[in-house]
């Protein structure tokens, strides 16, 4: 399979060079993967690494090919967004839109692995669910005349959204954003249902633009170091058990590529190679698509669809 999607990856040829933005792209699935999309084009992109870590960003933007000597095609450059908090991200995508005319692809990877409980942000949302759903749901909400833009000149609209597709479980559709009966497990099976119904949604109203929600697997990432103190020496023991199981961030990097590059117009479910989930989750019905936008709507300040 991997060698699979290495080719396909291989035998991307854009009609014009692609904007590509990276949110959580400064380390992990989204880092590995936008240095997959700059190896893949030669270089002849326009790469956005969103993220907190400038520095990080500098780093892996040294690193990317050139696609000539001038630099005249290869376009790479960062954009610093703490996108736990909604004012940060409607203040990153108003840049965006000022100054940018298409993007053809949006990768949203940002994520968090923690073993506290509900931790509310200023604006009242749980950290863990602000990375997971509310701050992707935001981007693409904000940045759909961009991806528009893309879909107009005849150039691939795309947005992946990396979490777990086939995961999710029933929500509460009268406990949108766990105010009341917030767990770990619930707020990890929430967000992913969220995600499958937020593609859903998207897709139902911007025909001509790909939605994919897709399941990485289990990726040797920092996300797999423990951050309580008390289970950081566990750190290496769990690293070496899920080994076996576990891919590295170049390989899943190369799946998330081709899974990104995969259909032209809908809402997709796929699994950690790429594979498609047939039918969509049975959570995912008109009453929840409807609650769900009207309460993310209100704790982003989304405004209207």
């Amino acid at each position: 399979m991997l060698h699979i999607a290495r080719a396909a990856n291989a035998n991307y040829a854009p009609k014009s060079r692609p904007v590509a933005l990276f949110v959580g792209g400064t380390s992990g699935i989204g880092e590995a993967t936008a240095k997959a999309f700059a190896h893949h084009t030669k270089g002849n992109c326009h790469i956005i690494l969103c993220g907190r870590n400038r520095s990080a960003a500098d780093s892996i933007i040294a690193s990317l090919p050139r696609y000539n000597a001038d630099n005249t095609h290869s376009l790479y450059e960062f954009v610093e967004c703490d996108a736990t908090l909604m004012k940060n991200v409607r203040a990153t995508t108003a840049d965006l839109l000022a100054r940018l005319s298409k993007i053809n692809f949006l990768v949203l990877s940002s994520g968090i692995l923690t073993t506290a409980g509900r931790t509310e942000t200023e604006e009242g949302i749980d950290k863990k669910l602000a990375l997971h759903y509310y701050s992707r749901w935001k981007f693409i909400h904000d940045l759909l005349p961009l991806l528009r833009g893309a879909k107009n000149e005849k150039e691939e609209a795309k947005v992946l959204t990396i979490l777990g597709a086939g995961y999710g479980g029933k929500i509460d559709l009268d406990d949108l954003g766990l105010k009341k009966n917030y767990t770990l497990a619930n707020a990890g099976s929430a967000a992913q249902t969220y995600n499958d119904i937020m593609i859903e949604d998207f897709a139902s109203r911007e025909p001509g633009i790909a939605f994919t929600h897709i399941a990485p697997g289990v990726v040797r990432t920092p996300l797999l170091k423990l951050n309580h103190w008390a289970l950081r020496p566990l750190g290496p023991i769990l690293a070496l058990l899920l080994r076996p199981i576990s891919v590295s961030p170049e390989d899943c990097a190369e799946y998330m590529m081709s899974a990104m590059l995969q259909g032209d117009s809908g809402a997709f479910r796929r699994k950690q190679r790429g594979e498609i989930i047939e039918g969509t989750s049975p959570y995912v019905t008109a009453e929840a698509k409807q609650k769900l936008r009207d309460h993310t709507m209100e704790a982003t300040n989304g405004g209207t669809m």
